[in-house]
């Protein structure tokens, strides 16, 4: 009887023991300092503007971060979450370490290889998740003269942290799998190829390190960037999120979670085998679940947005609009400038620079002027983001390519986007912009148009002007003569007595558009008049 006591007595401290060892692991896993992925090794942070630095620990618990001279503390909330925010910083090609303490066990964490320097944004769809090589998971990659490119990125002050694909229904604390990577051509194979070409144009002129932020997923729309508390205090946006809503509740009934799940189980399957056989594995298949959809409101923002904020940046480059869905493109522009003015409020940075890349030509080329196509409505909701504040367009009307919607040329457009930075944020006195329409005036048969940012001079490449179009009273476009007078153009036609609108580059593919400033850029595509 005592032995059967004495037992379960044992029992009892064995359990309590488990117990304890359990419980001090839990605290021992409370207690350990995390942060987010996109602090990690070889980290670009922003030079001259305080550098919030966060993350997790112990509830209560003190947080010391210490960087290149600098050491902040501060305890923790209820919910774990700290914060630091070091002082302004010059920039620094020097190599430092950023240390992180927690007061509990006195375990640090260390980040290696910190700069100090710029640091951009860059975001959008596939246009902007475009990679400098071709490599089996960005099949529909590679730039113009892919091996050059790669064999001479050999820049260790150009760094870049690229997202991966995540979808959320609700705003997440850390993209999941990311690292900070030197730019090696090794490395620079799955670069996003627009924010390589700026950085590396960009660090050439400026001399300090450059880190990319490349936050993108392919085939997204706009609202799909925006949170859920933007778009819901609109009016016109509102039902976009009300109808995603009903998609989330449509999606968790019975009969769609069965069917979805059958079809995810049966890709598994052909994934594993495809693995196994040392084949490309199949693509996920479409199911019904609106939060990983990328067309989605607000599910790219909570992915990827709401993890990195606020991480000081200097600005945004964004390359979105082929993927135009619910409101069509009338609501574009509402959508544009409500991301921008959201992200900026977020950020508390002020209105930091947001840049566009306007659509490329696609598409057969374009022979009847009255039959446009639908993606210069888009181009010009696009160039609307110029209402705003520190805000620029870069032109890709003449580095498209009609068989392919995503052009290889993405060092012109990386230049474009460089001259529009050096000129707004470095203080350099270049052009960065292409002749953009300014007004126009009828003068007989004819109609004269003017134009800001001719730099130091308009010019027809290649020949004379192409892609003008001119209407009289019954709304009906043809081809027109245009000539160079000077800062404006002179367009006419023998077809139009009485001219009262004027197109040009009006078209999803305007092949041959060739109006330029001496400075090598083109156009901005327009349309006047009534």
């Amino acid at each position: 009887m005592k032995g059967a006591k004495l037992e379960a007595s044992m029992k009892h401290v064995t359990f309590l023991a488990v117990l304890l060892l359990h419980f001090c692991g839990a605290l021992s896993l409370l207690a350990e300092v995390k942060l987010p992925s996109h602090f990690s090794d070889h980290i670009v942070l922003q030079r001259d503007m305080k550098a919030p630095i966060w993350g997790t620990a112990a509830a209560g618990e003190e947080v010391t971060v210490e960087f290149a001279g600098q050491k902040k503390s501060c305890k923790t909330g209820p919910d774990g979450k700290w914060r630091v925010d070091l002082d302004p910083m010059p920039a620094s090609s020097e190599g430092h370490v950023l240390t992180v303490t927690g007061s509990a066990d006195g375990q640090a964490v260390r980040i290696a290889d910190v700069l100090v320097g710029e640091v951009w944004l860059c975001s959008g769809q596939s246009n902007m998740d475009f990679t400098v090589a071709k490599t089996d998971r960005f099949y529909f990659c590679g730039v113009t003269n892919e091996a050059q490119e790669v064999a001479a990125a050999q820049y260790p002050l150009i760094r870049m942290f690229t997202s991966d694909f995540a979808r959320s229904y609700a705003p997440r604390d850390n993209i999941p799998g990311c690292a900070w990577k030197v730019c090696t051509p090794e490395n620079v194979r799955e670069f996003c190829a627009v924010g390589y070409f700026f950085a590396r144009d960009l660090q050439k002129e400026i001399n300090v390190p450059v880190g990319i932020l490349a936050l993108t997923y392919g085939a997204s729309t706009a609202q799909a960037w925006i949170r859920r508390e933007a778009l819901a205090a609109n009016p016109q946006l509102k039902p976009m999120l009300e109808a995603f809503e009903t998609d989330v509740k449509l999606a968790a009934t019975e009969t769609n979670r069965v069917a979805r799940e059958a079809k995810l189980k049966k890709w598994e399957q052909a994934r594993a085998a495809a693995k196994a056989a040392g084949k490309r594995e199949p693509k996920r298949p479409k199911v019904f679940e609106p939060e990983q959809d990328q067309h989605s409101p607000t599910v790219m923002f909570n992915g990827v947005i709401a993890p990195v904020i606020p991480f000081a940046i200097r600005g945004v480059l964004w390359y979105q609009g082929e993927s135009i869905t619910t409101g069509g493109v009338a609501l574009y522009p509402l959508l544009q400038s409500t991301l921008i003015q959201d992200w900026r409020r977020l950020w508390n940075e002020g209105d930091f620079p947001f840049y566009v890349c306007q659509l490329a030509a696609f598409n057969p080329a374009a022979t009847d002027p009255n039959v446009p196509g639908k993606i210069p409505a888009t181009r010009e909701a696009q160039a609307t983001v110029l209402s705003l504040p520190n805000t620029g367009v870069a032109v890709t009307i003449d580095i498209g390519d009609a068989a392919n919607i995503h052009p290889k040329n993405k060092q012109d457009l990386g230049d474009r986007l460089t001259r529009i930075a050096l000129a707004k944020v470095y203080g350099r006195q270049i052009e960065y912009s292409g002749p953009m329409f300014e007004a126009m005036k009828v003068e007989g048969r004819s109609i004269r148009v003017t134009f800001s940012h001719v730099g130091g001079g308009l010019m027809a490449k290649g020949g004379p002007l192409r892609q003008f179009a001119i209407a009289g009273a019954d709304g009906q476009f043809v081809w027109a003569d245009a000539v160079i007078a000077g800062g404006s153009v002179v367009v006419s036609s023998p077809q139009v007595a009485a001219p009262v609108a004027v197109r040009y580059a009006w078209a999803d593919n305007p092949a041959g558009c060739n109006l330029y400033n001496s400075e090598g850029l083109p156009a901005v595509p327009f349309r006047a008049g009534p």
